[in-house]
Formats: C-alpha cells, sequence, structure tokens
C-alpha cells in the first residue's frame, strides 16, 4: 500500500486516539482539582491556614500544568501531523461523541479549545477545530438536582437549626451549639419577616461545605410564608472550637460573597454546571462567568464571559469601542464598550514619566494578584490572548492610540483588529469621579470605605503603592475597590520610615525631597496630602482611619508577619457577625 494511502487509512485510528487522549487529560485534570478541593476541609479544621493558602496557588497553576502535559504527549505522539487542521477536525468530531454522555460538558469542550489554541495560537475564533458555540451556557441544558439537605420546620425553628448545624460533621465540635443556633434562628426569623408574624416554613442548604481562607460556608436558601432569601451560614474554627461568626441573608451580602473581588471557593461539587444553575436562583442578576470562577473554574468563567461578550458586541454593531471614563493611564490602555460593563487593559509600548517598570514587571504583578487572597478588595483581572475584534467598532481615537502606543498588544489584520495580550476586568466607577457625581453622604461613604479597603488590603499583606482615588473603583454595591496593579506590593517588602525632620532652613524650604529615599521606602505620613479631597472628607477619613497614616500602624502589621501571622479579614460587614449582634 502506498505511503499516503496508509496514512489516509490510519487517520481515523489516529484521531480517535487523541480525543480519547485528550478526554483522559481532562478527567485526570478533574480528579487532581478534586484532590485538592476537598483537603480544604483538613486545612479548616486543623486551622492549617498556611496549607489552605498553599493548595489555593496549586490549584490555580494545575490546568496550565495538565494543558503542558497533554500538549508535550501528542506533540510526541503527532509528530509531523500535530499542525495538521484536517487531522485536528477529526479529533474534534470524535472528543465530541466521547464527551456527549458526560456531564459538565461545557468544561470538557474549553479544556479542549485551550489545548487547540496552544498548538495553533489561534488568533480569533477557528470553527474547523474548536467548539465555538457562543450561546451556550448551563442554564441552556438539563440540569440534575444538586444534592441539598431540606428542613421543614414546622413550628421548631431553634430546634430545626440545631439538627442542621448538626448534621454537617467536623473533626471539631462546636464551642456552644445551642447559643449559635439560637443567634441563626434570630436572623432568619428576622429576614422573612413580612406584614405578620414572622415565620421560617423551610430551609435549604447544599450537601457541600464552601470552603475559602479562615472560613467554611453552609450555602443555600431560608423559606418564608411569601418570599425566600439566599442563605449562607459562615463557620470559624477557634481555640474552643466551631462558632457560627455570621448569618448572611441579604443578597448584596451573599454577592460580594461570590463575587470577582475574592479568591476561589474550595468546594468539591459532583457537576459544576448545577450547582451554577442553583446559584443563579441565589443571586439572579450575576453573571454565570463570575459564578464558574468563583467556583474555582477559572478558564470556563474565561470561556463564557468571551461568549457573553462577542454575543453582545456582534449584537450591536453600531456601537463602539471607546476609552474608558477616568484618567488616562502611564502604563495602560483601557477601553471599553459603553454598554457592557467590562474593560480591557492593554500594557502600552512605553510607560510616561515617572513610571521606570517594564513590561514582564507589570505582567508579574497581575499575576501576583490573581494568585494571592484578594479579600474583597482587588479585582479579578483575567488575561486573555488573542482577541479579535471588528475594526469598524472601534472609536478612531482609541484605535489610533491603540496602534500606535500599544504596537505589542496590537495589530490590523484586514477588517479586524487583534489583541494579542490584554486584561479584561468588570467595570467600575472610578472612585475620583464617583465621589464628584454623587450626594454628600454617598460621597463620604465612599471614602471611608476606601480607608478600610486600604487597612483591608494591608492585613491581606498587600501595600496598594498608589493611593490616589483614580486607581480605586466602586462597585455597585458601593463598596472601594484598587484595581490599579503595576505599583501593588507586598507590605512585608515595604520600608515604613517616618518623615525626616528639616534640620535648616534651606532643607523645610526645598522644593521636593531632601532626604534620600530608598526604592521600597514608603512615608504614610504623605499619603494624605495627594489625594485630592475635600477638607471635610479629608477630616472624616483621618477620624475613622487615621492609622494609615502613621508609620507604627505599618510596622506593627510587618512584625506580625515576620512572626508567621495571618490576619483575618471578614468577607462580610461587621453588622452581619453574631458577635456584633
Amino acid at each position: 500500500m502506498p505511503e499516503r494511502s496508509r496514512q489516509a487509512a490510519a487517520e481515523p485510528t489516529r484521531a480517535k486516539a487523541c480525543a480519547l487522549a485528550i478526554r483522559d487529560a481532562f478527567a485526570d485534570y478533574n480528579r487532581r482539582f478534586g484532590e485538592i478541593t476537598r483537603r480544604a476541609r483538613g486545612h479548616f479544621e486543623s486551622r492549617d491556614w498556611h496549607a489552605a493558602r498553599t493548595d489555593a496557588v496549586a490549584r490555580i497553576e494545575l490546568y496550565d500544568r495538565c494543558i503542558r502535559e497533554i500538549t508535550h504527549a501528542l506533540e510526541a505522539h503527532l509528530g509531523d501531523q500535530a499542525q495538521d487542521r484536517g487531522l485536528w477536525n477529526a479529533v474534534r468530531d470524535h472528543y465530541a461523541k466521547l464527551i456527549a454522555p458526560l456531564l459538565d460538558q461545557e468544561l470538557y469542550k474549553t479544556f479542549f479549545n485551550t489545548l487547540t489554541r496552544r498548538f495553533f495560537k489561534t488568533r480569533g475564533v477557528a470553527p474547523d477545530i474548536e467548539f465555538v458555540a457562543l450561546d451556550i451556557e448551563p442554564t441552556d441544558r438539563i440540569t440534575h438536582p444538586v444534592a441539598r439537605h431540606s428542613y421543614a420546620v414546622s413550628g421548631d425553628l431553634l430546634g430545626t437549626v440545631q439538627r442542621l448545624l448538626g448534621d454537617y460533621r467536623f473533626a471539631v465540635g462546636y464551642s456552644n451549639l445551642a447559643s449559635d443556633a439560637a443567634a441563626v434562628a434570630k436572623k432568619l426569623e428576622a429576614c422573612v419577616a413580612g406584614d405578620g408574624e414572622p415565620e421560617v416554613l423551610a430551609i435549604e442548604l447544599l450537601d457541600t461545605v464552601f470552603y475559602r481562607e479562615r472560613r467554611a460556608y453552609l450555602v443555600g436558601r431560608v423559606f418564608g410564608r411569601d418570599r425566600y432569601s439566599p442563605c449562607v451560614i459562615a463557620l470559624v474554627n477557634e481555640d474552643a472550637g466551631l462558632r457560627v461568626d455570621a448569618v448572611l441573608v441579604n443578597r448584596q451580602h451573599v454577592a460580594v460573597l461570590f463575587g470577582y473581588t475574592h479568591s476561589y471557593f474550595h468546594a468539591d461539587l459532583a457537576t459544576v454546571g448545577d450547582a451554577v444553575v442553583f446559584l443563579r436562583t441565589l443571586l439572579p442578576r450575576k453573571a454565570v462567568d463570575e459564578i464558574y470562577t468563583v467556583l474555582g473554574r477559572a478558564k470556563q468563567g474565561k470561556t463564557e464571559r468571551y461568549r457573553h461578550f462577542f454575543s453582545h458586541l456582534a449584537q450591536h454593531p453600531e456601537q463602539s469601542l471607546v476609552h474608558a471614563e477616568g484618567e488616562r493611564g502611564m502604563v495602560m490602555a483601557v477601553f471599553t464598550l459603553p454598554s457592557y460593563p467590562l474593560v480591557f487593559k492593554l500594557i502600552r509600548d512605553q510607560f510616561g514619566y515617572p513610571k521606570e517598570s517594564d513590561r514582564e514587571y507589570v505582567r508579574n504583578k497581575y499575576s501576583l494578584v490573581f494568585k494571592h487572597d484578594r479579600v474583597g478588595r482587588l479585582i479579578d483581572a483575567q488575561e486573555y490572548r488573542h482577541l479579535r475584534f471588528p475594526r469598524a467598532q472601534f472609536d478612531p481615537v482609541l484605535l489610533d492610540e491603540l496602534l500606535g502606543q500599544c504596537k505589542e498588544s496590537v495589530s490590523a489584520d484586514g477588517d479586524d483588529i487583534v489583541v494579542h495580550h490584554c486584561y479584561v476586568e468588570r467595570r467600575l466607577r472610578p472612585l475620583n469621579l464617583y465621589v464628584k457625581e454623587v450626594e454628600h453622604d454617598l460621597a463620604l461613604a465612599a471614602i471611608l470605605d476606601y480607608g478600610q479597603a486600604i487597612k483591608d488590603l494591608a492585613r491581606s499583606n498587600i501595600f496598594p503603592g498608589d493611593l490616589l482615588l483614580k486607581n480605586f473603583g466602586v462597585t455597585r454595591h458601593g463598596r472601594a475597590i484598587f484595581y490599579d496593579y503595576d505599583e501593588l506590593c507586598l507590605v512585608s517588602d515595604c520600608h515604613f520610615r517616618r518623615l525626616p525632620e528639616p534640620r535648616n532652613d534651606e532643607e523645610e524650604m526645598h522644593h521636593g525631597a531632601w532626604y534620600y529615599v530608598g526604592e521600597n521606602d514608603v512615608f504614610p505620613e504623605q499619603f494624605p496630602r495627594f489625594l485630592g479631597m475635600t477638607p471635610a472628607q479629608r477630616e472624616a477619613l483621618l477620624a475613622a482611619h487615621g492609622e494609615i497614616f502613621d508609620v507604627r500602624w505599618w510596622q506593627a502589621l510587618q512584625d506580625r508577619y515576620r512572626a508567621g501571622g495571618f490576619e483575618d479579614v471578614p468577607p462580610y460587614p461587621e453588622s452581619v457577625r453574631l458577635l456584633a449582634s
């Protein structure tokens, strides 16, 4: 048989073998993902917070590790045919048949797409070798009910809550189960109160316990006569044992807990898509991509975000991509579609004075944030490559800037513009603009939350670097979030100093710093001088959070880090904590 004929005869067999290998590679990833996730329970029970953080990073890095492993295996197996698009088209079709009976098919498809895009360095979409169904979401398919505990109250709410808490078994017991149950019951009664006597009829919680940082969460909903609410019970493990720290029944608080400013949960879910569907009943305004992401499925979150945005863009060809509102960045060029709540951030080829960092330095900062505990104060920036946009939808001024100042990140390709590298984030209103637009009380609340944000970040070992209001945004819930990462660093790496006293009139009248300033030197006393607040706002900030301008507060924090301590930053307001009620 001629060589070409032998190759043609062998191709279907080879395609099937590759499809099987890719399916098994994702199954292996899923297995390893589950192993790391399940360790979260032991870390919580033993209060091994260092191991919990190590596992959080390991699980984030696992996806790319598994992609590299299957890439190397297929390259060795296929040899010269590794770039054969016809073969990969057949591989995709065989793969689709293999995964057809499986749950969470969308996760398998995303894994396949990641692989082909690495092989072919795809720019935009390659419909011949990848899955491109832009309209597929988990809500579009028949779901399997997620496992849950259901409790009919039958007039005995306190006894029901006690039984509920006891049904979730841990290696440590509650320090005071009766007291916790009474406090939880009181919170649940208040949340279902209507015009008449409050009555809790039923409570429903997922079997799966959600873990993140120092807390475990029981997640579900509570039903009254004419309403239902989310119900999230937050548990902490202290010296005396378990304790209910908070009960979240307000959708806003639960939305923040499951939001894009927090690190990912470790929750051992049987089917991810079905959990997404359930969580959307609690948070109907929460985007699908954000729920996937906060469950630790960041790649699937990226896929859902891509699908939804580009579907929206195609449906609105009359709209233009424009500069995002706010001050022009010296490091990043930022654009947005006004009708969609995302921004696209591109690293400039050259940075404006006085910035001295380079492209790799900035990327390392974003990588740090991606793997760090974001404590609800750092926006999750997802990294994308080779996005293809219609050239006609760019505002001409924006396009001139991107093609002229971001050549390493952007290029023109006929009627399209290809963005080779960018970060995509939720769009927030810049704090410096927000405080000028809203009424006095809202502006003051945002300024005070800005101060709290600096404290929260510091307690997670993050120093923003540049504290100007323009580098913070305001969410729809009124929370101040930091989103400019090029000067961000670890608190433990900073050298916090007092301002030296001038020794003579010449030094006192000198324009600028007359004293030596090292690379990592930080002078907290100087912070208030450059923040651009009104006198009333500045006075209120100093009264509520004056310690962040005191070098001693920062140095004491560093001492605790050097001693191996971890600071606790609750992901909900003090008002919902049981100790505060």
